[in-house]
């Protein structure tokens, strides 16, 4: 080649990469010169905790995406793919395609990968509860083989994953809102001690994996406690628990900043870190008291519950970065605690909030808009720690 037409190729090459993360971080022509270099939610944050995303595969055959998701985040969650329905469908198949593709995205990206989750009464494979071949699924399986199946789903999984998953999410949304346990079929077939089992059962299958407790509404003060019973009685009885993973589903006015900061410090005091695993912030009409994440509960569709189909107007944009503010001044606070922030979600146009609870719906609860460029509240972040 000659020196003209080399010179002419990496001057494109460096200037579509610096369009490329123009279009990431919004700067214009008045940026610092320090803020030119490649910088993410992960580098701002590198001493304070861990920003993750959950995605699934196909965003990293999209280029943008994919860049976004390496230069932004240092964790990775499946979304879906690695929930038991997916991928052990039924008692005698498994299928890891997909959640391989994760996997090796992270690893090949040195990221933490966080897997999503491995008991839980939602999103199971067929026949999980009921004798091989029944029919009837109201003849439910004895406590001895539900715990076979629940170590052989753990074993398999974590297994294979072994060395690659920095942290379980062991057992999801085993509580009800009153800090109860929930009315499942692992609760009826096998009693409280399916938590327990699963906790045994992980740590056994791979013994440097991280474990931990996740759930939604987790800074109501009955479901807090909730946790903390599980917390505390797996701890007493010691079996391996090392965090909570309290979703953060929340809404503009939900949950109160004192509440978020009382949780914090009760399941700090408990003995684990703290997570906040699925984060995002509807601005938009809840049909409920409080947020929830049970995927089983839909509501009517209307212009009321609907106001914002065409876009965001300005003022609930700033409200929203307010919010966003406000929140993250409060986990720098007690950056101690936490050990990751997680996203579900890259990009408004993919986030799950668009159609829960009311199919239908246009939401906007992400740091980055449908053309996953950063939103006022991105940039309001991280000047929380740029100074």
């Amino acid at each position: 080649m000659k020196a003209q037409n080399l010179k002419n190729a990496m001057f494109g090459l460096i200037t579509s990469a610096t369009v490329l993360f123009l279009v990431f971080t919004g700067c214009n022509s008045k940026t610092d010169p320090e803020d030119m270099k490649v910088k993410g939610l992960k580098d701002y944050y590198a001493d304070n905790f861990l920003f993750g995303v959950a995605l699934f595969p196909e965003q990293f055959d999209d280029s943008l995406s994919a860049a976004l998701i390496t230069t932004e985040f240092n964790s990775l969650t499946a979304e879906n793919d690695m929930k038991w329905a997916l991928l052990h469908p039924t008692l005698d198949n498994y299928n890891f395609e997909r959640a391989d593709r994760i996997v090796d995205f992270a690893v090949n990206n040195n990221m933490e990968l966080i897997g999503h989750t491995l008991v839980w009464h939602s999103q199971l494979g067929k026949g999980v509860f009921t004798p091989e071949g029944a029919a009837d699924e109201s003849v439910l399986i004895d406590s001895a083989t539900l715990m076979g199946r629940i170590k052989d789903h753990i074993f398999t999984v974590a297994g294979r994953y072994k060395g690659k998953v920095h942290g379980w999410d062991v057992v999801n949304e085993a509580l009800n809102e009153d800090g109860t346990l929930r009315e499942s079929n692992f609760l009826k077939i096998a009693g409280e001690g399916y938590i327990e089992k699963a906790f045994e059962f992980a740590y056994e299958a791979d013994p440097n994996a991280e474990l931990y407790y996740n759930d939604y509404n987790m800074m109501e003060p009955a479901k807090r406690e909730g946790a903390i019973r599980i917390i505390k009685n797996l701890r007493e009885k010691g079996i391996r628990i090392d965090a909570v993973g309290a979703q953060a589903h929340w809404e503009l006015n939900y949950p109160p900043l004192e509440e978020i900061e009382n949780s914090i410090l009760a399941y700090a005091e408990a003995g684990v870190k703290v997570m906040f695993t699925e984060m995002d912030i509807s601005v938009l009409p809840s049909p409920w008291r409080m947020p929830s994440a049970d995927i089983s509960v839909r509501f009517e569709n209307n212009e009321t519950m609907n106001p914002y189909p065409e876009g965001l107007p300005d003022s609930v944009n700033t409200a929203l970065a307010q919010r966003y503010l406000d929140i993250f001044a409060l986990f720098n606070k007690h950056s101690d605690k936490i050990s990751r922030v997680t996203f579900w979600g890259l990009h408004d146009g993919v986030s799950w909030k668009n159609g829960f609870p009311i199919r239908g719906r246009m939401d906007y609860p992400m740091l980055f808009d449908r053309a996953m460029k950063p939103k006022q509240a991105y940039h309001e972040i991280i000047g929380l720690v740029k100074l």
